[in-house]
């Protein structure tokens, strides 16, 4: 919706949507994800640890630094 042009920031997603902002923010990070590591969850290479719980939690903006903190979990990129 936000890239569509429906809704012009995630406030007013939010707004018209009524997740709760936060958590709205917290997933729309995900998008930030550095495409191999989006990959190696979509095709199960992940552990089984690195759950969506997880990344809510936040990952570095720089994908190098996201794979340097994934790193340390087994069969990610």
């Amino acid at each position: 919706m936000l890239d569509d042009g429906r809704y012009g920031s995630v406030s007013e997603l939010a707004a018209a949507e009524k997740p709760d902002r936060g958590y709205l923010g917290r997933i729309l990070m995900l998008t930030q994800l550095a495409p191999d590591i989006v990959e190696a969850v979509l095709n199960g290479r992940q552990p089984a640890e690195l759950g969506v719980h997880v990344l809510r939690e936040g990952v570095p903006v720089e994908w190098g630094e996201q794979r340097k903190a994934l790193r340390r979990q087994p069969r990610c990129p």
